[in-house]
């Protein structure tokens, strides 16, 4: 162990006492593009469950044969080589099947928060210039709202519209208050100045998908992520990075082809399309699909299916464990189970344990990450930590202004390099190089996350070097949400700031000042109101404060910490969480 100033630093390698049986340390994925997996995995299990959505199945053959035709539809519609096309769905059989299909066609996946409104889709169109999209019937409408108010130049020529019913036989039970969006064929809309197809058209498409022709190193996905300032990035991933992560994962967590997986992590979310679809598609397991939480809906499933591998967030274990129904539920099928996004409450983990035998394992990443970077081994997990480094990964934590390297257990700046992350930001060759630090002669991302290691190479988070709410799981940037309220009418200033959630953890708190003209007119609950018509509802501020005037630094900037600290949240305080991506 070396040290700084006579202070033991890490140890970078003391989780290998703690590595998980029959895991590599590191690996040698396949030098194949991600599409490949699928074209595999139909060829060795062409009449197996692929995914099942309700009562009704869509085997690998069905699925690979459904994701050619519509990559020949997309061919036809114009989309070449290393196009950006937009997918715009709640989880649904659909969704992998576009998914797979734009890859296929040589393509790049832009998956998009189907909580996302008008106003904030417009981004998502223009920055990677977008000119086709493939959405859901019932979030169509909000799409096209947002292409109708660009310039004729940026707008969308062609979208694909899919139905949630379609997928869905006379047995699927249904919650009751998903029966609008979820059960109703909605009618296709019009694309002024461009052409619309529905689902089966699309899929009748007669035509021949291009040669496939893509490899590791060229772009497969491009996710979104907010930052400090600003609107959202486009995290470039090739299919490389991709590919590492999806077969971790299977490693990680002792896979097979026999796994049955409950997939509820929302698959536009970097977590739910790595370590959900794409680590299923690549072994040819099950893959048991949730269009949204409902606990009743997964105690049922995961009865129904003898579901064997959960990824989730801590807070929809809490909620099923304390359905009135739970004892109905025959959870014992149940092999790994794990996530992140919040910590798991130890004694919530403890129950688990205590009923069937499972330890929590929590994990660590970020969209830049293709989550994990971290996560804990099932044999030896720590609770509230975010584990220790994934395979393949190194990691280390740095004094965010030096870049020293910190003693043991000193706080300070998470590092991680690897073959899972990114190649850098869309279009912004400045923000990518201010990512990015060389270390010990590596390249290594900085996740703006503060944490400590143990002395047994456990990472510990103990806050947030940049600024960010994560209610229930959700990252939500202030500087995003702060942009959208200032198109407000009666707003002047405001600052967006956090506020405790017994539930959710944190929720989103907004301190406005009120255009004179405004004020006596305009109420809080105004503000909340156009808030939600306006923004995907997690970012939406709960509670509004009125005030005169927001605190100013001499150079005029919003003193956002102070009212952060008048919250009674200070910034400062530990939290040793673990946010996955």
């Amino acid at each position: 162990m070396s040290s700084t100033e006579g202070r033991p630093v890490p140890d970078p390698h003391a989780h290998f006492r703690f590595w998980p049986t029959r895991v590599p340390r590191r690996i040698t994925t396949p030098a194949t593009s991600l599409w490949r997996n699928l074209e595999v995995s139909a060829l060795r299990y062409p009449d197996k469950p692929a995914l099942v959505f309700f009562d009704q199945v869509l085997t690998y053959r069905q699925l690979h044969a459904q994701a050619e035709r519509l990559a020949a539809h997309l061919r036809e519609q114009g989309v070449q080589d290393g196009d950006r096309v937009i997918l715009l769905m709640q989880n649904c059989p659909q969704w992998v099947v576009a998914h797979f299909a734009i890859l296929r066609a040589n393509a790049v996946v832009v998956p998009v928060n189907p909580m996302n409104r008008a106003e904030e889709l417009k981004h998502y169109i223009v920055d990677p210039d977008a000119r086709v999209a493939i959405a859901a019937a019932d979030l169509a409408g909000e799409l096209l709202k947002a292409n109708s108010e660009l310039p004729e130049s940026e707008r969308l020529r062609h979208l694909v519209v899919a139905h949630y019913s379609d997928q869905m036989g006379p047995e699927a039970e249904v919650p009751p208050a998903w029966a609008e969006w979820l059960g109703t064929r909605h009618a296709v809309p019009a694309l002024p100045g461009g052409s619309v197809s529905d689902w089966p058209e699309a899929l009748a498409c007669s035509g021949t998908a291009p040669a496939h022709n893509r490899g590791p190193d060229d772009l497969a996905v491009l996710p979104y992520t907010s930052g400090t300032t600003g609107l959202p990035k486009g995290c470039m991933h090739p299919h490389r990075t991709l590919m590492h992560n999806a077969v971790g994962a299977a490693l990680w967590t002792h896979s097979t082809s026999e796994n049955v997986g409950l997939l509820v992590v929302p698959m536009f979310h970097i977590t739910g399309m790595v370590a959900g679809v794409h680590a299923g598609v690549y072994l040819g397991s099950t893959m048991v699909v949730m269009p949204r939480w409902d606990r009743e809906l997964a105690g049922r499933l995961i009865s129904r299916w003898r579901v064997t591998h959960w990824t989730n967030i801590p807070t929809m274990v809490i909620d099923l464990l304390s359905s009135p129904q739970f004892d109905q539920y025959d959870l014992s099928s149940l092999l790994h189970i794990g996530g992140g996004g919040a910590a798991m409450p130890q004694a919530v983990a403890q129950r688990l344990f205590e009923l069937y035998g499972l330890r929590y394992a929590e994990g660590y990443g970020l969209t830049e990450t293709a989550a994990p970077s971290h996560n804990n081994p099932a044999e030896n997990p720590k609770q509230q930590c975010l584990g220790i480094p994934f395979v393949g990964t190194e990691a280390r934590v740095v004094d965010p202004i030096t870049l020293q390297e910190m003693p043991q257990g000193e706080a300070g700046e998470i590092i991680v390099n690897g073959p899972e992350v990114f190649d850098g930001y869309w279009k912004r060759p400045e923000a990518t190089e201010a990512a990015f630090v060389d270390f010990e002669g590596l390249r290594y991302f900085r996740t703006g996350d503060l944490g400590r290691v143990d002395e047994e190479g456990y990472y510990f988070i103990t806050d947030r070097l940049k600024r960010m709410i994560n209610a229930s799981g959700f990252k939500v940037w202030p500087a995003e949400v702060e942009a959208l309220m200032f198109k407000h009418p009666a707003i002047a200033e405001a600052c967006v700031i956090a506020t405790q959630d017994a539930y959710r953890g944190e929720s989103v708190k907004a301190v406005v000042v009120l255009r004179e003209s405004a004020r006596g007119s305009t109420s809080e609950q105004d503000i909340i109101d156009w808030c939600r018509e306006t923004m995907a509802a997690y970012k939406c501020p709960r509670s509004v404060s009125f005030v005169n005037a927001l605190p100013k630094s001499g150079s005029g900037k919003v003193m956002w910490r102070l009212l952060q600290e008048q919250e009674g949240m200070s910034i400062e305080r530990p939290r040793e969480g673990s946010p996955l991506a």
